[in-house]
């Protein structure tokens, strides 16, 4: 089973309880929306959240639960859309909670995910799309060393207003340049 550990999380494969939990507790900031506005849905969609895990995994994506030390579930963080040919994928990453958001859980969890892209599986490319209205996404992001490379104007309708998507990558020898390993 893959483990992947950070300083103070775990990241690893998602048992169907654990999808229940992510879903039961995730909170929307009001304060800084993103796209998914989840509220309103059942058990059962958590169920079929699951099922879609178990279906897409290791073929188009790798999705894996961040799980505090003492085995809190808090979120997930996945690779998307694994194109094998071109080397590419896009991340993507929530933490349920609020209380759980803005306080590095996130950024380990994101430079784990890339340390599985590029180093374990080979991949040459990472994309990441977030909201303008999601600071602390863009933070962790650039922390990680993703270059914004466009903006999608008022590509997104929320809440009663346009909002712009931010488009970032990482390249493999951007990651490797940042984290001191060598290139090719």
């Amino acid at each position: 089973m893959l483990k992947m550990e950070g300083k103070d999380i775990v990241l690893t494969v998602l048992e169907r309880e654990d999808c229940r939990r992510i879903w039961q507790d995730n909170e929307y900031d009001f304060a800084h929306p993103g796209e998914d506005f989840n509220i309103g849905h059942s058990i059962e969609k958590a169920d079929q959240w699951f099922e879609e895990i178990q279906r897409l995994q290791g073929e188009r994506n790798v999705r894996l639960g961040i799980f505090l030390r003492d085995g809190t579930v808090i979120g997930d963080v996945a690779l998307q859309d694994i194109d094998r040919m071109n080397r590419t994928c896009s991340v993507g990453m929530g933490i349920s909670r609020l209380e759980y958001r803005s306080r590095g859980y996130g950024g380990q969890a994101l430079a784990l995910i890339l340390r599985l892209a590029f180093e374990h599986m080979g991949l040459e490319r990472v994309t990441a799309d977030t909201l303008a209205t999601n600071p602390g996404a863009r933070r962790s992001l650039e922390r990680a060393g993703f270059i914004l490379e466009g903006v999608q104007r008022r590509a997104v309708y929320l809440g009663g207003r346009r909002i712009d998507r931010l488009n970032f990558a990482i390249l493999r020898d951007e990651y490797d340049r940042l984290f001191n390993h060598s290139e090719g």
